[in-house]
């Protein structure tokens, strides 16, 4: 590995005054894509066998999950015996569920009326970690209707339109609400630092420093607890309950520190339960948290809702490959629009640095599998290698610890200094493209279950923008839980069945 830094470090002043690659035509984009993203191998899906969605393709790790019988006998539970009586129910601890428990607070719905349930510690999520930013059009040059044509474009177009158009109409307010909570986004002279991601026409990228979930979620969380928004943690939602209309009625809880079951009766219920990182599809290393194991799709495919694009998976281009202690977590897209390069093992650029998330990963995957130019590590992972001490070389010394200080501290723990020598990247399972279908406003079709963040699906297509899942949590959270809201002010509950 040694030998092959050298070379890069060797080519490094040449690929500067250079540049990079240009950025590939649409064919060569849909070829490359053809040729080596997981999402086009058909032995990696199947079609569902039961539900509302049979017949659509998903990865076989999603059918398992989908197809396989519940964990709970419902012999065995007593319906009539309601621990919890609540109007708004919100599954999920991360960023969409605590930002749809305080819309419904705003929309009226009293604090002692809202319940918060989550699997681990109210935080245990990816919101937390995100760490490149949020996507919104605020500048003079840009406006919703172009951040609007990049997403569609971004997702192949097959994104549903009316949740595009949420989702970049509402953004400029969101950024606006975050730093009324004390959000500090990165500023010079009192204007936002904004840049690029993969397959943006503009520069809407907000963040602060790398670590921009973390300060988001903290405010967030901050202001659910202000608010005094009960939580309930270490027990997770395992079946979702319907009235005899088949209206979302509530959940049955299994309390992790107990072994007991527990029943919240809900006028309302808002799934937020995130994605299905820790499923590792198709054996991939996952940048997710370890709560990331699609329990609210499955709740929900049982009950009846619809599922969407859950034959895309979104795979980031640079997770890491080495060293083995860190294998497949996040080697943030800022590293690359900040001027950092992939590179083969030779030194040589053979992709443009921000190219969308699935055509970045399908190029490295066929540098290292179909050219055979990566780099295998002694335990025999292959990856190629992310020029980040060109940060440096464009934007001065101190650059990486002041922008990218997450990143630097990450390697610094296991010997690697970034600001000197590059680090191994591949593809690492990253998001959940498809999942719960959602209206505008948050609503499956069942009625009185709405659905915010990595959980729903329709609103990134076949492919996600980096920082747009930052954004669909706070956008679809916030409608969730205001239609949530509104739903239980005139509900009249039934029997739950």
């Amino acid at each position: 590995m040694r030998e092959s830094i050298e070379k890069v470090n060797a080519t490094r002043a040449r690929r500067l005054k250079e540049g990079p690659p240009p950025p590939m035509t649409p064919e060569e984009r849909e070829a490359i894509l053809k040729r080596s993203h997981p999402d086009y191998k058909p032995e990696g899906k199947r079609k569902l066998a039961v539900g509302p969605s049979a017949g659509e393709p998903v990865p076989h790790e999603v059918a398992d999950l989908l197809e396989a019988h519940p964990v709970i006998d419902p012999k065995g539970i007593d319906l009539s015996r309601v621990d919890y009586d609540v109007d708004v129910l919100v599954i999920g601890g991360g960023g969409a569920g605590t930002v749809a428990a305080i819309f419904a607070h705003e929309e009226g719905i009293p604090v002692d009326r809202i319940l918060i349930v989550t699997k681990l510690r109210h935080g245990d999520c990816n919101s937390i970690m995100a760490q490149g930013g949020i996507q919104a059009a605020d500048r003079p040059n840009d406006s919703p209707a172009i951040h609007y044509i990049d997403v569609m474009g971004g997702g192949h177009y097959a994104n549903k339109p009316e949740l595009v158009r949420a989702l970049v109409t509402d953004g400029p307010w969101i950024i606006r609400w975050h730093e009324e909570m004390g959000v500090m986004y990165d500023k010079v002279d009192g204007r936002y630092v904004e840049a690029h991601g993969g397959g943006t026409s503009r520069m809407r990228m907000h963040s602060a420093k790398d670590y921009t979930g973390k300060e988001t979620f903290n405010a967030i969380r901050d202001e659910a607890r202000n608010r005094g928004i009960p939580v309930l943690e270490f027990f997770p939602a395992v079946e979702l309950l319907l009235d005899e209309r088949g209206h979302a009625a509530g959940a049955v809880l299994y309390n992790i520190e107990t072994d007991e079951y527990r029943i919240v009766r809900a006028k309302a219920t808002v799934l937020a339960t995130g994605g299905f990182g820790r499923v590792h599809i198709q054996g991939f290393p996952t940048t997710n948290h370890y709560g990331a194991t699609a329990d609210g799709l499955v709740m929900a495919y049982r009950a009846g809702a619809n599922i969407i694009d859950m034959d895309s998976v979104q795979y980031h281009p640079t997770g890491v490959a080495y060293p083995a202690a860190i294998l497949g977590q996040l080697a943030t897209e800022k590293l690359r629009n900040q001027g950092a390069m992939p590179v083969n093992r030779d030194g040589e650029a053979f992709v443009f640095p921000l190219e969308p998330r699935d055509v970045e990963s399908a190029a490295i995957i066929e540098e290292c599998w179909v050219k055979n130019k990566g780099i295998e590590t002694p335990s025999g992972i292959r990856g190629v290698w992310l020029d980040t001490p060109m940060i440096e070389a464009i934007h001065g010394k101190g650059a990486i610890k002041k922008s990218l200080a997450a990143m630097w501290t990450m390697w610094h723990r296991h010997d690697i200094d970034i600001t000197v020598d590059p680090v191994l990247v591949y593809p690492t399972l990253h998001y959940q493209n498809g999942g719960v279908e959602i209206d505008a406003d948050g609503a499956t079709r069942i009625p009185g279950l709405f659905a915010g963040g990595e959980c729903e699906g329709g609103v990134h297509g076949k492919n996600r923008l980096m920082g747009n899942s930052q954004l669909d949590y706070n956008v679809f959270g916030r409608r969730a839980g205001i239609s949530a809201g509104r739903w239980a002010k005139k509900a009249k509950p039934k029997g739950l069945s």
